[in-house]
């Protein structure tokens, strides 16, 4: 099966860096079986577009997206707005964004909606904490995440596509240099996959489960390896050209070992 990667640039970058960045992945890319998204900041979505607007090898994401459709929410983005730019992917749920600004699994779940409705895909982060692991709450933690974010979407499926990745992210594993184990990551992505063929039926099966914390190009195969990790949401590794690459390249491999 075809792997996805994708790139969350987080607040990194400035023009130069970026140019410098795509150029390398793009001609390192050529002709790799992989799914790639890169996900820079708001305001370099156009610039990171325009470049990418003639490739078939990389898509473009946004970090975030707002929960509303429009109106006077000064500094919000809207899903339509993120069409427009050229992204075809939205990140939804990130754990930065539930930390610092107080997302809800509520407010989560109207994003998602947003998303949906302007026809983009919607990269959903699920996840626990330190503290909610220790206390073993994982699973309890994502699925009510995953209820409560997916409680409206079947009727905004169509009866085929299935436009929405998830992304399991423990959020005690993110920028830390600590990646969940193989075991750890097995469990949770077997457990969201049942969640799932649980809430859609007829979609859960086919839904994308992305892994996300700490990947890096030393831990790239051993993850990508297990049965129910679909690809990496890749954070610091993603701005690192070499690393970046090499992550897809593994990627690549494991599909044409299949």
């Amino acid at each position: 099966m075809r792997k996805m990667i994708v790139g969350n640039w987080k607040m990194h970058g400035d023009l130069e860096a970026i140019e410098k960045l795509l150029s390398q992945v793009r001609q390192a890319l050529f002709a790799l079986d992989v799914t790639v998204v890169v996900c820079p900041t708001f305001v370099h979505l156009m610039y990171v577009h325009n470049k990418l607007k003639h490739s078939q090898l990389m898509s473009l994401g946004a970090q975030d997206v707002s929960q509303h459709q429009d109106g006077a929410y000064t500094g919000e983005i809207a899903a339509s707005m993120l069409k427009e730019m050229g992204c075809r992917y939205v990140i939804i749920g990130h754990s930065e964004c539930r930390q610092y600004h107080h997302d809800t699994d509520e407010a989560i779940a109207e994003k998602l909606q947003q998303a949906l409705q302007a026809k983009l895909i919607p990269i959903l982060c699920v996840g626990e904490t330190s503290a909610e692991r220790a206390t073993h709450k994982t699973k309890k933690v994502l699925e009510t995440q995953l209820e409560t974010a997916l409680e409206n979407v079947p009727k905004l499926l169509g009866k085929n596509a299935v436009p929405l990745c998830i992304a399991y992210e423990p959020v005690w594993a993110i920028g830390t240099n600590v990646s969940a184990t193989e075991a750890q990551i097995e469990e949770a992505h077997s457990f969201i996959r049942k969640t799932l063929e649980k809430l859609l039926p007829k979609h859960g099966q086919n839904i994308p489960v992305l892994y996300g914390g700490s990947v890096k190009a030393k831990n790239a195969k051993n993850i990508l390896t297990l049965p129910e990790v679909a690809g990496a949401l890749v954070g610091g590794a993603s701005i690192v050209a070499n690393e970046f690459i090499k992550i897809c390249e593994i990627a690549h491999e494991l599909v044409k070992a299949e």
